[in-house]
């Protein structure tokens, strides 16, 4: 007899075997490359292992700051219905979804020397902050990623049956009981793995630390790869820092996931419910603060992208659009393939392969696969769907992590009865998994897609003028001091990227 409960391990399918391997292929696959031509591995040096320390120490803060502040804002959220909220849900993903070097423009016109919050403290006397430094990469790695998190949290609030809810007020609990019984449990379940998550990006940043980080005491492992690479042509130094990169991501996964419990809540008769716990004035005025705190931070650098790029709308030309058509197509394609991807890997070990995926330095990976393609084809012919299967194995660990809670929660429910019923795969699919999925299904398509989008990477290697995407041809533009029409065609990203991600997270939720 067993003396505590114990996860029951599903072992890997046929089909999640196959995607394991592809996975483990394409994450290993390009540094075995790389170390090929540079005949080994090579040596790092002091200012490598300063790197690596202020990589890690500004990693953990970035992603303990985003996932402890996403815990009110995605409470508030669950529990508060109001005009627009659907509308201010999918404008506060919009910095995650946003291009890094767009991005950046606007918390500088926000945040810089010149910026309105630098305006307000001279105003009323006090000294100006400094946007540049550790400071400013973990304020910048917050913007982008507190909106990840407060998704992921809010995900597992609309996933708790309201019969949850009916039950705790019939039985009177007060607020710290309705905390401990309720909302520890969801948040134990969700903050390690959104955590590690966080905690990988922040280890590949590059665009930050190189706009924001202010100079050698803030330079990140990506930006050490990058001058291994651009500079000192050491590829060998340059992978070693990829495999140390890589590993210290695997071990954040696997901490993250050992200290994670998966136990859902059940199942419900999916009505719902209003939320009881925050009827009282306090817990109203807390909620609304947390909401208009959020909002401002994510929203005003939004705004002033937005005021930069209106007038260069009417600037876009013929290869502008081309482009977006192009990135429209990367984008669609790479939803697909990270759907189907995720599909037999929702698992816990396909999440810990995942890790890799945004683990690895995507200098390393682009210079990988181009060297793996180009005995056999021209890499500049393929650059489009390299582009888009990229951006499907960087988009995996999110998707992910997004699905596998409530693909695990499903399969502890309801597998019994389909062995009991003897249903077919096709029906479990079709009746069970993916209505019951539908709202992280679509979170994870909105995202990938919208990433897909934004993607300024492989492309950038690979790229002709024929094969121009719209986050290359800004850079393009900006490279030929055409801000203007740079700021209109980073607009129009920004726009494209909303939509895609809007349509598809409202096919999957209802009430989010």
């Amino acid at each position: 007899m067993a003396r505590r409960v114990v996860a029951i391990k599903r072992p890997l399918t046929s089909a999640g075997i196959i995607a394991a391997l592809a996975l483990v292929s394409l994450t290993l696959g390009p540094i075995v490359a790389v170390v090929l031509r540079a005949g080994g591995l090579g040596a790092i040096g002091p200012g490598d292992w300063h790197a690596f320390r202020f990589t890690l120490f500004q990693a953990l803060l970035s992603a303990g700051f985003s996932v402890i502040l996403a815990i009110p804002v995605a409470r508030a959220f669950a529990r508060r219905r109001f005009a627009g909220r659907g509308v201010l849900v999918t404008l506060m993903g919009a910095p995650f979804i946003l291009p890094v070097i767009v991005a950046v423009i606007g918390l500088i016109a926000v945040f810089g020397q010149n910026g309105v919050v630098n305006a307000i403290l001279t105003t009323v006397g006090l000294p100006k902050i400094d946007v540049y430094g550790l400071h400013g990469v973990v304020l910048a790695h917050v913007f982008f990623n507190l909106p990840l998190a407060t998704r992921m949290l809010l995900q597992a609030h609309l996933a708790i049956p309201a019969e949850r809810f009916r039950l705790a007020a019939s039985l009177g609990l007060g607020p710290w009981a309705f905390f401990r019984t309720i909302e520890w449990p969801l948040i134990r379940r969700i903050a390690p793995g959104a955590f590690a998550v966080i905690f990988v990006i922040c280890l590949t940043s590059f665009a930050v630390a190189l706009t924001l980080g202010g100079g050698p005491r803030a330079t990140t492992v990506e930006l050490a790869i990058y001058q291994a690479m651009r500079f000192d042509f050491d590829l060998g130094r340059a992978a070693v820092l990829a495999v140390m990169q890589l590993a210290l991501a695997l071990i954040a996964g696997i901490v993250a996931l050992k200290v994670s419990h998966m136990d859902g809540f059940g199942v419900g008769r999916d009505r719902q419910v209003a939320r009881w716990d925050g009827r009282s004035l306090w817990a109203r005025g807390w909620d609304a603060a947390w909401l208009a705190i959020a909002a401002s931070f994510l929203l005003v650098p939004l705004g002033a992208v937005i005021l930069k790029g209106a007038p260069g709308l009417a600037l876009l030309n013929a290869d502008t659009y081309r482009a977006a058509g192009h990135s429209l197509a990367v984008a669609l394609g790479s939803t697909a393939l990270c759907l189907a991807w995720a599909f037999p890997l929702a698992s816990k070990r396909g999440e810990l392969l995942s890790l890799a995926a945004i683990a690895i330095s995507p200098l390393v990976l682009g210079a990988g696969i181009f060297l793996m393609l180009r005995p056999y084809v021209n890499p500049f012919s393929m650059a489009l769907p390299v582009t888009g299967l990229v951006n499907a194995l960087m988009a995996l660990p999110f998707a992910l992590r997004i699905l596998r809670p409530e693909a695990e929660a499903v399969e502890a429910d309801f597998a019994r009865l389909r062995a009991t019923l003897r249903m077919t795969r096709g029906a479990w699919l079709r009746l069970v998994w993916l209505p019951r999925l539908r709202r992280p299904l679509g979170f994870a398509g909105g995202l990938t897609a919208a990433l897909a989008m934004g993607d300024l990477g492989v492309i950038a290697l690979f790229a002709d003028p024929d094969r121009t995407t719209l986050p290359l041809q800004v850079y393009r533009l900006m490279g030929a001091y055409q801000m203007e029409a740079a700021a209109g065609a980073a607009l129009l990203l920004l726009g494209l990227s909303l939509a895609l991600f809007w349509l598809f997270d409202r096919g999957g939720r209802a009430d989010a």
